[in-house]
């Protein structure tokens, strides 16, 4: 088994990209697009494509770790997706409970959280009880958090997210004055997160494709013609050097 973190490995290529140690995003966002492309240029099926995009999951989680990034939230399976061919959708269903069971006690030791955005409840049972099961053995980790966004969409989370601000207005737990924007994030699936500092999306695509709406207010994006599985920890910190570049003025000014 290819191990998530090796310590003992020496990386010097930060070094060599200079990347400022007091300026790595908290929270990365990636839309792990480009499987089919992959799969497709190597006349291979599409889930062939999806099974590749599990081992650079585990690069990027690597670098992550290694680089203190807190939380790493990936797009795995939108609201949309439901959309695809009936067997693709099983094969992603399958993927997902694969991955937790093959990595989650080596995730576990290395003290990352799990945690779910998304409506999980839509999924078939069986996905349901392997995320319930890795949610619970790492809820008391403190380290890294793998965020997985699995039937997730940004407009279905913002109308949950309102559904549940009106149940608890009509109950009174909360008044029309005090209710605003950090208010309504504690209705949000991220709630307790911080809003991704920076999305990335390989594949060649430049869009958004209804994720994190709310979230990505002032995120800086950053695209890749790499597809998914070729994306590594090398691609990873080339992105975050030129994160580190940009100027961040939240809507002010320096």
């Amino acid at each position: 088994m290819v191990k998530f973190f090796n310590n003992k490995q020496k990386n010097n290529s930060i070094e060599e990209l200079e990347l400022d140690m007091e300026n790595i995003p908290k929270h990365i966002a990636i839309i792990m697009d480009g499987n089919g492309r992959w799969a497709k240029e190597r006349k291979l099926p599409r889930t062939m494509g999806h099974r590749a995009g599990m081992a650079a999951i585990k690069k990027v989680l690597k670098e992550c770790n290694s680089l203190g990034v807190r939380y790493l939230t990936l797009y795995a399976f939108s609201t949309e997706n439901w959309k695809r061919p009936k067997d693709e959708v099983n094969a992603l269903m399958k993927l997902l409970v694969e991955f937790l069971r093959k990595e989650i006690n080596e995730l576990h030791e290395e003290n990352v959280r799990i945690s779910i955005i998304g409506d999980i409840t839509k999924t078939p049972d069986f996905c349901q009880e392997e995320i319930a099961m890795a949610l619970d053995k790492t809820k008391d980790n403190t380290g890294i958090v793998l965020n997985v966004a699995f039937n997730y969409g940004g407009r279905d989370e913002i109308i949950r997210s309102i559904k549940k601000v009106m149940e608890d207005y009509k109950e009174g737990k909360i008044t029309l004055e005090e209710f605003n924007e950090k208010s309504f994030e504690n209705y949000l699936d991220t709630k307790g997160m911080p809003d991704p500092d920076m999305i990335i999306r390989p594949s060649g695509e430049q869009r958004i494709s209804n994720y994190l709406l709310w979230q990505c207010a002032y995120s800086e994006f950053w695209y890749s013609n790499i597809n998914w599985p070729d994306f590594d920890g090398e691609a990873l910190k080339k992105a975050i050097s030129d994160y580190q570049n940009r100027d961040r003025r939240f809507g002010g000014v320096k």
